[in-house]
């Protein structure tokens, strides 16, 4: 968790009796901040630690990053052989909720895009990132595909990569158009609330198909479109897109005329108004043109055998 975000019992106790640990951090430079005095003890951790509860009654080791597990061996094996010196609790500062290594992840993506860290990951643009974004998600689908749940969960962790990236780099604009991380997932939550008020508002949860109506109808009064193109990523594969397309019409209640193979003036315009009367009828059939030629091409990776290479002539 961020350092400073403590249980209230966690600060009762630091405002209690003196504060010791072993090394400077982000946490130690909080608690000061909050008013309590830490003093950084560089040797003889347990003689310390000892002396300052013999001295005050009570004494805080407050652990550094790593959970300072020699000192912990160390004061209980003295403590067993020195009954009645002192006695030791541990005491967590604070809960980590779902959600909570996110945070190392953004802490670990800052310093590999801060001076010092990765030239490799500081030398990108969003531009030069795109394909790999794209490339991780076609990872990730893959995985879904093969319910491979193991695998997904590493595709999705390289999907989270690119957002951070892309988050961190955005940070390096000029003075106006920057962004960071927190607008990311702040414009996102404010988009779930606002379109899931059957959830967070109030309002009525009726059927699934009500409920996607009502998102459309919000997305609508959001977007303000005026063409069924608008958000629509026309960079996806073609058959994906006209799918899209021609679904995004229907459920506008729009017509699209289809063009005729026989009337085009070249093989390639031909090509493409078959391509276009395939999809328009499997929207009709409830089929995916896209996944449907996926799996018959990969259907095929039997016969796509190479042969072994001939031995060299002598």
């Amino acid at each position: 968790m961020p350092a400073g975000l403590l249980t209230a019992a966690a600060w009762d106790v630091l405002r209690s009796a003196p504060v010791l640990t072993g090394t400077e951090s982000a946490q130690v430079t909080a608690v000061r901040a909050a008013g309590v005095e830490v003093t950084v003890v560089s040797g003889g951790a347990t003689d310390a630690l000892l002396a300052a509860t013999s001295a005050h009654g009570t004494a805080v080791w407050l652990a550094g990053p790593t959970g300072d597990e020699t000192l912990a061996r160390e004061l209980g094996l003295r403590l067993a052989r020195q009954p009645g010196l002192a006695e030791m609790e541990l005491m967590y500062g604070s809960w980590d909720p779902p959600g909570a290594r996110l945070l190392d992840a953004v802490e670990v993506m800052d310093r590999l895009a801060s001076p010092g860290g990765d030239p490799w990951k500081r030398a990108q643009t969003h531009r030069s990132l795109a394909g790999f974004l794209i490339e991780e998600c076609y990872e990730a689908y893959d995985a879904i595909n093969d319910d491979d749940t193991d695998a997904l969960r590493e595709e999705l962790g390289d999907v989270l990569l690119q957002v951070l990236l892309h988050a961190r780099l955005a940070e390096n604009l000029p003075e106006g158009e920057r962004w960071n991380v927190d607008d990311v997932a702040g414009t996102l939550v404010d988009k779930m609330v606002r379109r899931n008020p059957h959830v967070f508002a109030g309002a009525e949860a009726g059927s699934l198909a009500e409920i996607e109506a009502n998102w459309e109808r919000i997305k609508q009064t959001e977007k303000t479109r005026t063409s069924v193109l608008d958000g629509i990523a026309l960079s996806q594969p073609a058959l994906a897109l006209a799918a899209k397309i021609l679904d995004r019409a229907g459920r506008a209640g729009l017509t699209v005329p289809l063009p005729s193979p026989d009337a085009q003036p070249d093989p390639e315009s031909r090509l493409g108004a078959t391509l276009l009367a395939l999809v328009a009828h499997s929207r009709h059939t409830n089929l995916d043109p896209e996944a449907a030629l996926r799996k018959t091409i990969l259907s095929l990776t039997p016969t796509l055998t190479l042969p072994p290479p001939s031995p060299p002539s002598a």
